[in-house]
């Protein structure tokens, strides 16, 4: 027998299992798994009355709450694609994503209106805004539907159409660098075989407890909407990542397990009530979308003793987990010895396949020393972007999937990424990882943040420059710290160029944007150069 792999399985199977648990716990509100299947139905008849249907795109700007944890199931149980968009992105952007997605219907939080205004006039195909959260009776700028209304109206029966496994549930717009923003497409068995196989390596039960510190407008909340919907856990929300509120919350909560990018544990760290805290509940955190500095995981051992912390790896475009670092029991005998094992990327999911090649797509040997692309394959990796085929195929060479990250895989098949193509410094000749850089500056007691770039050199073509955010109260001088640096690096390593700042530019999962970095320093240079 085979039956279609959707994602409506996931929340079907928490209604019938768990119907009477605590589904999620948005601010004062909290739903059981029951009350939450019910309004994903009603809101699924909601949109259908409004004429949403198969291949539809419903976009949400959204913070983290539970209505968005809704819209994971009520809108592709309808056969149409859901749609988050990162809240951080300007007017224009935005604009620019809803037009070339052809959204239908857009969702929004009331406190986003400002974000939507501008552009409400530029955007012909969209034929519904609905609002949600805020006060229903507050002065907006435009006409729309009443999120809560819809759903209190709406029908509690719902018929699902005929959905393909093939068919796109979501779709998740990269962050562009040379250009527009891409669409990546991911289809429901892409969905469902990731959960899978997150499942089986991040042991997720019903007794678990989920902070959704990443947000859900993020490459698929980096599963989490699914995989612990289908066990039974809870989901806590939190609408902006604020570290004493998070902390708090852990603690209230019994939070199991956390997924970060490092700049939100570096905060953490550096919280007033960090030490304080209650935080025995906690049994694993897990780092992604940027390298994790060796000392941030020095840390939260010595404060979480009882805690997994260890790192991980993926990318819009493989929904997103390809690999975790999980010490292995045949291998690793206790939390020492699994140390330098848990800071790199980890070993591949089950049911994906990772390589790493060099330029005429052969695979490198396995010794944690020859470098070269990672490239992946599985039932995990998107079905394409959207509407661009000729991208799609440059990515997509001869059944692999190219990442444009570099880096190796050792004999016990743990990946560690070296660095991006783009963000390889070329110096003197020389290839130089600002990974590598960056967590040597991180060792250095008064760094709270740092960013590592290639900036031009009339000498060596290209140099390192490292941008530096300092602990609050702390003091280091340029000299102090190129000092430090040489202590740990090669000479060629060591930044030409170094800059302290009050703050570094960061997208919606608090992940650093060289890219803007890189743009600040032309302007710089530009500006130096006029005078």
């Amino acid at each position: 027998m085979k039956t279609p792999l959707l994602v409506s399985d996931f929340l079907r199977r928490g209604r019938t299992v768990y119907r009477d648990a605590p589904a999620v716990v948005c601010g004062s509100e909290r739903l059981t798994y029951g009350q939450v299947a019910d309004r994903v139905d009603r809101f699924s008849n909601a949109l259908r009355a409004l004429g949403v249907g198969h291949g539809d795109v419903v976009a949400y700007l959204s913070f983290n709450c539970h209505r968005l944890l809704e819209a994971y199931y009520a809108v592709p149980q309808l056969g149409a694609i859901l749609l988050p968009i990162n809240i951080r992105l300007t007017p224009p952007d935005i604009a620019y994503i809803l037009n070339d997605s052809a959204a239908s219907t857009v969702v929004i939080d009331r406190q986003l209106v400002a974000l939507y205004a501008p552009i409400a006039s530029s955007l012909p195909k969209v034929k519904n805004v609905v609002f949600m959260g805020g006060d229903p009776k507050a002065d907006l700028p435009f006409s729309g539907h009443d999120y809560e209304t819809l759903v209190k109206e709406a029908p509690a029966q719902f018929a699902p159409p005929a959905i393909d496994e093939d068919d796109v549930a979501e779709l998740f717009y990269t962050s562009g660098t040379t250009a527009r923003p891409k669409g990546v497409m991911l289809t429901h068995r892409n969905l469902v075989t990731h959960a899978y196989s997150s499942i089986a390596c991040a042991h997720v039960g019903d007794t678990d407890v989920i902070l959704h510190s990443i947000p859900l407008f993020h490459v698929n909340g980096w599963g989490t909407p699914h995989t612990l919907t289908m066990v039974g856990g809870k989901h806590v929300m939190v609408p902006r990542f604020d570290p004493e509120h998070v902390l708090e919350i852990v603690e209230r909560e019994g939070v199991t397990k956390i997924f970060m990018v490092p700049t939100m544990a570096v905060a953490l760290v550096n919280s007033p009530s960090w030490k304080a805290r209650d935080l025995s509940a906690l049994t694993k955190v897990m780092f992604g979308g940027a390298a994790t500095p060796p000392a941030l995981v020095r840390a939260l051992d010595e404060r979480l003793p009882h805690a997994l912390i260890h790192c991980g790896y993926g990318l819009s475009e493989t929904s997103p987990i390809l690999t975790t670092a999980m010490p292995k029991a045949s291998v690793h005998k206790d939390r020492s010895s699994s140390f330098s094992s848990r800071l790199t990327a980890g070993v591949p999911l089950p049911g994906v396949e990772v390589e790493i090649m060099d330029e005429s797509g052969q695979p490198l040997p396995h010794d944690g020393v020859s470098v070269g692309e990672i490239c992946a394959r599985g039932n995990t990796v998107f079905a394409g972007y959207w509407k661009q085929p000729e991208e799609t195929s440059r990515y997509i060479v001869d059944g692999w999937f190219h990442t444009g990250d570099m880096g190796s895989i050792d004999d016990q098949g743990y990946v560690s990424i070296v660095d991006r193509k783009k963000d390889i410094i070329i110096t003197g000749g020389e290839n130089v990882a600002s990974i590598e850089i960056e967590k040597a500056i991180y060792d250095h007691p008064s760094v709270l943040e740092c960013a590592v770039i290639g900036v031009p050199d009339d000498k060596w073509g290209e140099a390192p420059a490292a941008i530096i955010v300092l602990k609050p109260g702390a003091t280091l001088d340029v000299a102090e710290l190129i000092e430090h640096a040489r202590g740990k690096l090669a000479h060629f390593k060591v930044p030409k160029h170094v800059k302290f700042v009050e703050v570094l530019p960061k997208g919606g999962t608090g992940k650093i944007l060289k890219r803007e970095l890189r743009e600040s320093y032309k302007k710089d240079l530009q500006t130096a150069t006029a005078r």
